[in-house]
Parts: structure tokens; sequence; C-alpha cells
């Protein structure tokens, strides 16, 4: 695992190492996430390993905008209102993905749908921009593990693992903040799966 300081970080090398299918530790706006790239099949398999994740628990992506995750998943206008409302943040939406795209194994779940956000710090956002493709984001924790908000609580979990990180973006130690909202719309139906920082009324969507 190869520590770097968010002061000290080229977004250049980053993206190119993901696209070599590495692994990342990163800050976002919840906690540290663990990343890569969403088309690569192979890193998208390491993420499972590293996290001992169940298969069938799909995994969500950041995005840098609506317009990148439009190419993923059936837009709509429920989906346009909840996003100009609370986008960027912690709001984590659960779509249809598109019958003309594919994605890796563990990133759609078995209703064949992408759970997705756009996120609103600022490095999390900068590398998903110049990736130019939506970037896996759960949290850098092994499962039955909590969530790490500090690159110790990190590098401690996965010091003897034998499937570790790449690269360790170390952002200090992180606001605690409770998990991002998490919203299904299917059929334009809005159901709430779970009510985190962002407080979504049903009422005000549809």
């Amino acid at each position: 695992m190869h520590i770097i300081s968010k002061s000290d970080i080229n977004i250049e090398d980053i993206v190119l190492a993901l696209e070599q299918g590495k692994i990342i530790v990163y800050p976002t706006e919840t906690c540290y996430g663990l990343g890569c790239d969403m088309e690569n099949d192979v890193a998208v398999q390491r993420i499972f390993a590293i996290k001992k994740r169940q298969q069938e628990k799909s995994v969500l992506v950041i995005v840098h905008d609506i317009a990148m995750v439009q190419r993923y998943v059936v837009w709509n206008e429920i989906l346009e209102r909840l996003a100009e409302q609370y986008w960027p943040g912690p709001l984590t939406i659960v779509a249809p993905l598109r019958d003309d795209v594919n994605v890796a194994v563990g990133i759609s779940a078995e209703d064949k749908t992408l759970a997705f956000r756009v996120s609103d710090y600022p490095l999390a956002h900068d590398i998903c921009q110049a990736l130019g493709r939506p970037l896996v984001s759960t949290s850098a924790n092994i499962a039955s593990f909590e969530s790490p908000y500090d690159i110790a609580s990190v590098c401690t979990m996965f010091e003897h693992a034998d499937e570790q990180p790449d690269i360790i973006i170390d952002a200090g130690t992180l606001v605690h903040h409770p998990p991002s909202t998490i919203v299904r719309v299917l059929h334009n139906e809005v159901e709430i799966l779970r009510q985190g920082e962002i407080k979504v009324e049903v009422d005000n969507i549809v």
C-alpha cells in the first residue's frame, strides 16, 4: 500500500493508476472510500476480494455530473428533480440500467439497477471528472468492520490482509457524517431505502 498525502496528489497520476486497474482509497463526503474504474472488470473483482464482500451485494459509483450518469441509466423527470434539489451531495439514487450498456459484474444489482451519486467532495469529483467514467465508491473497510474516517484505521485493517488497496490518499481525519440517503426510482415510483444526512420528502418529488 502506497500512501500519498492529499496535498501531494497529482490527479493525472491517479487517473493513470485507475486506468491500469489499480485500487485506491480516497476521501469522500461520508467516509474513506475504496475505488476503481467502474468499467474495469478485473479491478472491480479486486474490490470485492479486498472487502471480502459477497458478489451479490453490488457497489455504488460516483459520477462527475448528470450527463455522465445519463449514459448508463434510464433518465426521467423524477431523477431530474432529485438531481436538481440534492446534488452534488450525499444522496445515492438507484435506477434502472439502460439496455444498451454493460457494466462489470458486481456494479449492477440483480434487478439490473445502478446505485450512483454526484459527490460534493472536491477530490473525488475531480478524479471522476478526469477519469471520464464512473468511479466505484464503496466504504474502505473489510466486510463487518466499521467504515474508516482516518488513514490509521485503513492501514490497521488491511495490514495483514491477503488483498490490499494499491494507493491510499491521506486527507487526514474526516468529519463523521451520517451515511448517504438512498432513494430508488423505478417506473416513476420513489422508495426511500435509507434516510441519511439528506432528508428526502417523496411528496416533493413525485
